[in-house]
């Protein structure tokens, strides 16, 4: 069986290589053996298994977007980039408390530049700002994971570009669903911060934040309701 399994393993890295783009089964497959579905993280299993993660981020620092790459392609590539580096940056330290408790030379998740796409190195704070919100769709905040408790679930799938719009929806309704960092009524909302933070891209083209949680919450929510924004847990994922 393992040696099944390393074949397996070989044979998708190469034809990753013929094809110019990463192999997003690596990290689906990882992902699926360490993240429960409610998105609890085993990290110590993780460690264990540090190699895939790696195969998988030269891939992604080797085959990075090209003009070629569909929409869908981006946007999938991104994400999954942001999620794997998230792991990366947490299993470098672990066992933590929290993603917060890490830094390296000062910095930390999101202002150090470890993320490699095509050689060049950026922060978490690029990826999501400079290449993922540009793209106009505000449901990638519920796809990226950043290790805490608060954040959306981190999927135990990878997203691909021939599911991504079935991914996204989902990710957003399963956030919005959980009690735990969204309770939703029709007079009265108490969110995420996320949505504080992000305040703009849920307002896009004349439509407000009411109207963008109606397209995904299971309750009607009126125009008028009261808002209130819930405190943000950084205690760890796992």
């Amino acid at each position: 069986m393992k040696f099944s399994f390393s074949l397996l393993f070989i044979f998708n890295v190469l034809l990753s290589l013929a094809s110019g783009k990463p192999d997003h089964g690596l990290w689906d497959r990882y992902l699926g053996k360490y993240v429960s579905e409610s998105g609890k993280v085993n990290y110590n299993s993780m460690k264990l298994e540090m190699d895939t993660l790696d195969a998988y981020l030269l891939q992604i620092r080797d085959k990075s977007p090209q003009a070629d790459w569909s929409d869908d392609e981006k946007m999938a590539y991104f994400i999954n980039a942001y999620n794997a580096y998230t792991i990366k940056f947490i299993l470098s330290k672990y066992p933590v408390e929290s993603v917060k408790d890490i830094t390296f030379s000062g910095k930390d998740l999101w202002t150090f530049r470890m993320a490699n796409i095509g050689g060049t190195n950026y922060t978490l704070n690029q990826l999501e700002n400079d290449f993922l919100r540009k793209m106009g769709d505000p449901r990638i905040h519920f796809a990226i994971n950043c290790g805490a408790v608060s954040c959306p679930k981190l999927y135990n799938h990878a997203y691909v570009a021939d599911k991504l719009n079935t991914q996204l929806s989902q990710a957003t309704k399963t956030f919005l669903s959980d009690e735990s960092k969204n309770k939703i009524t029709e007079k009265k909302i108490q969110i995420s911060e996320l949505f504080n933070w992000y305040a703009p891209d849920f307002a896009l083209n004349g439509k407000t934040l009411i109207d963008f949680l109606n397209k995904y919450a299971s309750v009607t929510i009126l125009e008028t309701a009261k808002v209130e924004y819930l405190p943000y847990d950084w205690a760890l994922n796992d």
